[in-house]
């Protein structure tokens, strides 16, 4: 029987983990085992930041309005604003409150007022 040499598969594979792992260094970069390895793990990571990014934002944004609404005392705490906006069913997003509480602060201030009201 002829002797079946190893096809390009294998090979094509590594070369494939070898494009995700160029930028890396040392062995990560290199050896295949330690290249698998770091890949797997890059990729793990990645996944688990997009929820924690999620969380970084909205934790950033409440922390701004926050500190309007306490600055002007407009009210005593942003827990007492965000409940009267859903009482008052002014539904806002805390990405665009943040947005509105940094660049149009009287903005902020007349929603504010009407949420008093």
């Amino acid at each position: 029987m002829t002797r079946i040499k190893r096809g390009y598969i294998a090979r094509r594979r590594r070369t494939k983990i070898r494009l995700f792992t160029s930028s890396f260094r040392g062995a990560h970069s290199r050896l295949t085992r330690t290249m698998t390895q770091q890949r797997i793990r890059a990729l793990v990571s990645a996944h688990r930041d997009r929820g924690r990014r999620k969380r970084d934002f909205r934790r950033l944004w409440i922390t701004r309005i926050n500190a309007v609404i306490r600055q002007k005392e407009v009210f005593y705490s942003y827990n007492g604003f965000i409940h009267n906006l859903y009482k008052k069913e002014l539904l806002l997003n805390r990405k665009i409150l943040a947005q509105i509480a940094l660049l149009k602060r009287s903005c902020l201030y007349t929603i504010s007022n009407e949420v008093i009201k």
